[in-house]
């Protein structure tokens, strides 16, 4: 998760700006109206992201940078937590869907933060339950030191469960990249995939 709070501060600021702030009753109190919403996206207030050298679940190198030029929503977290990870992965395929029949493509993609895990061969088949555009990403302790750094992630066991195994700390945030590589907004995965979907649309309309 992200641990510096001027970070923090910083993106509860930059939500509240971008009208995508949400009560802890999960209801919108400030969603944007047709005119907000054509309005010029707002740039983060701080540096987060960076570059990565990371493997997919084909084995294939893949960096920060979409290979096909699409957009993508990045999520820290291993392909089968039953903890927040069971709503931010499946909301971000539900996001993808809907940015699809709208005819935006983005690309979903999780970042493990469990390699004993998540290897090669076995995220694959997990992700693809969950949406068969997934990318999963691993690599070996620097390089995934490296991506858990440049975006602020904590990757630590928290407790070890008696059925599943350790149980780790991950990221709490939906980061959204440009075709670049680039961080260009981050949101809670709580937020529905409609509302998800909206906030990108945005960026992919007035930030690309």
């Amino acid at each position: 998760m992200i641990g510096l709070r001027a970070v923090t501060l910083a993106l509860s600021l930059t939500l509240a700006i971008t009208g995508i702030a949400r009560a802890h009753d999960g209801a919108d109190h400030a969603a944007p109206t047709p005119e907000k919403a054509a309005d010029p996206v707002t740039p983060l207030p701080f540096q987060i992201g960076g570059a990565f050298s990371l493997i997919d679940q084909t084995g294939t190198p893949r960096r920060a940078p979409d290979p096909r030029g699409q957009f993508q929503l990045l999520f820290f977290g291993y392909a089968n937590c039953r903890s927040i990870c069971s709503v931010a992965l499946p909301m971000i395929a539900e996001t993808v869907d809907l940015l699809a029949a709208n005819g935006i493509t983005a690309t979903p993609v999780m970042i493990t933060v469990d390699p004993a895990r998540d290897t090669v061969s076995a995220m694959g088949p997990a992700l693809a339950r969950i949406h068969p555009d997934f990318i999963g990403l691993t690599g070996d302790r620097a390089a995934l030191d490296q991506a858990y750094r440049a975006f602020q992630v904590e990757s630590r066991v928290v407790f070890e469960d008696p059925v599943d195994g350790p149980v780790y700390a991950h990221g709490s945030h939906v980061y959204l990249l440009d075709p670049q590589g680039t961080v260009v907004t981050l949101f809670p995965p709580i937020l529905s995939a409609a509302r998800a979907a909206q906030i990108v649309t945005r960026y992919v309309t007035h930030g690309g």
